[in-house]
């Protein structure tokens, strides 16, 4: 029986005023990455491209660890994008051959009077084909705990992204300008050797 999952979540940032604009920040997607997910867990297998071991879900008394492939990159206004590009389920291989999961969430600065916010929002859906017995509870039950669980996955997500982007944001800037100083100055004292 082939049952579909869904669940979505948006998330609103106030951005705090720092010496660079949080949109050259952005466009270094796998600083974003690394906030949403514990870097154990994360493969970078290109430049935009990451894998991600999720946390084992629990299901109905089954337990599964998806493994999601997914695209992370930014346009030049500094607006992220993610999409899932495939997804494995190691251990079980009854679900894994009838398993899809589908990702996709955007992550956009905001410029306003009041200051800088960070939109966004992201999708999950999961098309599985239910084995039984489980395939026997009703489907009204099935999606409404598959539902739920979805939705636990992404507010995980979304907690990790408010608890860890500003501060990494932060660290990023202070680090930047230091880099940029310390490139001055040795500007600066190779010119005056020069000029002597």
């Amino acid at each position: 029986m082939i049952t579909k999952f869904t669940a979505s979540e948006s998330v609103e940032i106030s951005v705090p005023k720092h010496p660079i604009p949080i949109q050259h920040y952005l466009r270094q997607p796998q600083r974003l990455v690394k906030t949403l997910a514990d870097n154990t867990r994360i493969q970078q297998l290109s430049a935009e491209v990451f894998r991600l071991k999720m946390r084992p879900l629990s299901f109905m008394s089954l337990s599964i660890q998806p493994t999601v492939d997914m695209r992370v990159w930014a346009d030049t206004s500094g607006t992220i994008y993610l999409r899932s590009l495939g997804c494995e389920i190691l251990g079980f291989e009854y679900i894994n051959e009838r398993f899809d999961l589908n990702l996709k969430g955007y992550l956009s600065p905001i410029e306003l009077n009041s200051g800088t916010y960070l939109q966004g929002k992201a999708e999950l859906e999961v098309l599985v084909d239910i084995p039984q017995p489980f395939s026997l509870t009703p489907k009204s039950i099935l999606e409404a705990t598959g539902n739920a669980l979805l939705k636990s996955v992404l507010l995980t997500i979304k907690q990790r992204l408010l608890h860890h982007l500003l501060s990494d944001y932060h660290h990023w800037c202070n680090q930047t300008t230091k880099d940029l100083e310390t490139d001055h100055h040795s500007t600066d004292s190779s010119g005056v050797v020069q000029a002597l």
